[in-house]
């Protein structure tokens, strides 16, 4: 029987999302100074206030304050009648040490310099599991509910920032959500709901604002997101897509000074829209030796490939961790009874072990994660994102430092091939 699948999306303007971009933003410039840093930061925002908690053992200096109000003026918080504004609010920091005893786990000192004993010396940062999933049902192997979710906040963005005139109301807070209704054998037939609710400029007349923002998103948002489909997923846009767009009314009041945002409160907007798993773990914030983040990324790494080697049309792949240990606790694979090969997923997670080194330091090395890449994933999803190569420039002290990095180097596909090899595809 069909079903009905739904995912959600925020804005870069959501305060969740605020806050991720405050912390992600720390860690870049600490990484694009101290490649060795490790931080653990905590962002809170509302009405007119900023809050910065958290641990950091690093050799530079940063100030945050600047760094803070840079990416919200970036995000489009410079008004004042926002009641959150970039150069006005207020900047609390309590960012201090990290705690001796969770680093002596992870830092311990390798007996020489070559990558096994740097592998084995390196420590998990924490205990816990981490899940990554993969579908070909889209080209990026994302659960479409989700891709299309993310799609409709971009390109309202974009509108916000490059093409203002079109909908010269909008204001940053945003958020959506997809329904998609599958088949039987787990294929999208169409999109049966579509829900936005966007921040806009105060009006005096409420009713007719409202009926001009729900006509723009449909004749103008949703438009634009399907012509960016691949073809086969055009049939999916119907003219019988239910739409609620700011069903509660008006939305003149959001970003923090509407709800109060932190750190890591969107974790399944960032990975899978509620497809697959998910292990708990936030991953803005976080220094790549906290395996939250990294093996998260690494399990997407291993999943993305083998869907994309064609051993099978979706996969789970979780890995597991003790603090202070290399070796992961155990690897699990799930590839939900679509396996193109005659092989148990028992069988297939002991081939994967053997494809992928999966300790910390193994992952940070060949995901490149000790660059200051991670601003970029803090809106709009960590995953089914582009891997590109691109230059940033960092300031500290006076001192400003350009550094080329590769973006998402998760979503390759660099293990194609030793996929297919392993398991004779």
């Amino acid at each position: 029987m069909p079903y009905l699948f739904t995912s959600e999306s925020v804005s870069e303007g959501h305060p969740d999302k605020v806050a991720d971009q405050i912390s992600d933003a720390l860690i870049d410039n600490f990484l694009a100074f101290d490649p060795s840093s490790k931080v653990a930061c905590e962002t809170l925002v509302t009405t007119g206030q900023v809050v910065l908690a958290g641990e950091i053992k690093t050799d530079t200096y940063l100030d945050v304050q600047k760094i803070t109000r840079d990416v919200i003026r970036k995000i489009g918080y410079t008004k004042s009648e926002y009641m959150f504004e970039a150069n006005s609010c207020g900047i609390f920091s309590a960012l201090h040490d990290q705690s001796a005893d969770i680093n002596q786990g992870v830092d311990r000192k390798a007996v020489s310099e070559d990558f096994e004993s740097r592998a084995n010396a390196q420590g998990a940062g924490d205990q816990g599991m981490m899940f990554g999933y993969a579908t070909n049902e889209t080209d990026n192997y994302m659960p479409l509910p989700l891709d299309l979710a993310h799609a409709i906040l971009r390109e309202m963005s974009n509108i916000r920032n490059n093409e203002n005139e079109l909908m010269p109301y909008l204001r940053p807070d945003a958020k959506s959500q997809v329904t998609i209704e599958y088949s039987d054998d787990h294929q999208p037939i169409r999109i049966d709901t579509i829900v936005v609710s966007t921040q806009h400029d105060d009006f005096a007349d409420d009713e007719t604002m409202l009926a001009k923002i729900k006509e723009d998103i449909i004749n103008i948002v949703i438009p634009r997101v399907k012509a960016a489909q691949n073809v086969e997923l055009h049939s999916l846009f119907t003219d019988n897509i239910t739409y609620y767009i700011n069903p509660t009314g008006k939305f003149v009041i959001g970003g923090p000074h509407g709800d109060t945002g932190l750190t890591g409160r969107k974790i399944i907007v960032d990975t899978y829209g509620g497809k697959g798993a998910h292990g708990g773990g936030a991953f803005s914030g976080k220094d790549p030796s906290k395996v939250d983040r990294s093996a998260a990324y690494a399990t997407r790494h291993i999943a993305k490939n083998l869907v994309a080697a064609g051993l099978c049309d979706q996969v789970l792949v979780q890995v597991s961790y003790a603090i202070g240990v290399a070796k992961p606790c155990g690897l699990y694979v799930n590839t939900y009874g679509t396996a193109k090969v005659d092989l148990h997923d028992g069988e297939i997670a002991t081939k994967v072990e053997e494809l992928f080194d999966m300790r910390p330091y193994a992952i940070e090395q060949r995901l490149k994660l000790r660059n200051p890449i991670y601003s970029e994933t803090a809106a709009y999803g960590h995953m089914g994102r582009k891997n590109e190569i691109v230059k940033k420039t960092f300031g500290s002290n006076g001192h400003s430092k350009e550094v080329e990095v590769e973006l998402f180097t998760w979503e390759k596909l660099d293990f194609v091939d030793k996929v297919k090899e392993a398991f004779g595809l």
